[in-house]
């Protein structure tokens, strides 16, 4: 039995090897081991455990919603979520995209990145710490969705930091960082 990570929930720890077995259902969206093919469903490899977990107990409870997330995380138990975000948590993510991406848009996402100060909450090179998610080598369809979403207030986050950050988001400042985000090498 392989033990991982240390849970949110009452410090027991998770089951590596139990949380790939109750993810097999995930692999026809997420992708092997966690890694998206498909452009607008995000890769969890590598996500901040603490991340996944919340993200699942969210769709269990009904706060965060999806016709395919929402009746899979209802039958969730605590257990089950915390072997499930401690076994993507520990896979190796990779790229979603292949080919050299364009240094102009990567400059222009850079900016907007630095000027909206995405660092300061998505960590050191968006790779997502605690509960906030890595940004880096998601599909772009997934980061474009999500960003607009947000903006126009049809996604939500735990907290509301970032609806509120993406309100001062220009269009191409949206698809900058969006492009930008998909091809930084997803390394956590």
């Amino acid at each position: 039995m392989l033990v991982g990570l240390i849970s949110p929930v009452g410090g027991k720890a998770a089951d590596i090897e139990a949380g790939r077995r109750k993810s097999e259902v995930c692999v026809p969206c997420h992708g092997l081991d966690g890694n998206s093919i498909a452009p607008e469903v995000p890769s969890l490899a590598s996500q901040p455990q603490l991340y996944l977990y919340n993200q699942l107990i969210q769709f269990r409870e009904g706060r965060r919603k999806n016709p395919l997330m929402s009746p899979f995380a209802a039958n969730l138990s605590d257990k089950d979520i915390q072997d499930i975000a401690t076994y993507f948590a520990a896979q190796k993510p990779v790229s979603t995209h292949g080919g050299e991406p364009d240094p102009e848009k990567m400059a222009a996402g850079k900016r907007a990145s630095e000027k909206h100060r995405c660092a300061f909450c998505h960590g050191p090179g968006l790779t997502g710490r605690d509960h906030i998610p890595r940004l880096t080598g998601q599909p772009y369809a997934y980061l474009l969705k999500q960003l607009r979403g947000f903006k126009d207030q049809t996604s939500a986050d735990i907290d509301g930091s970032m609806t509120e950050v993406a309100q001062s988001l220009s269009d191409e400042e949206i698809e900058a960082l969006a492009y930008y985000m998909a091809h930084l090498p997803p390394v956590p």
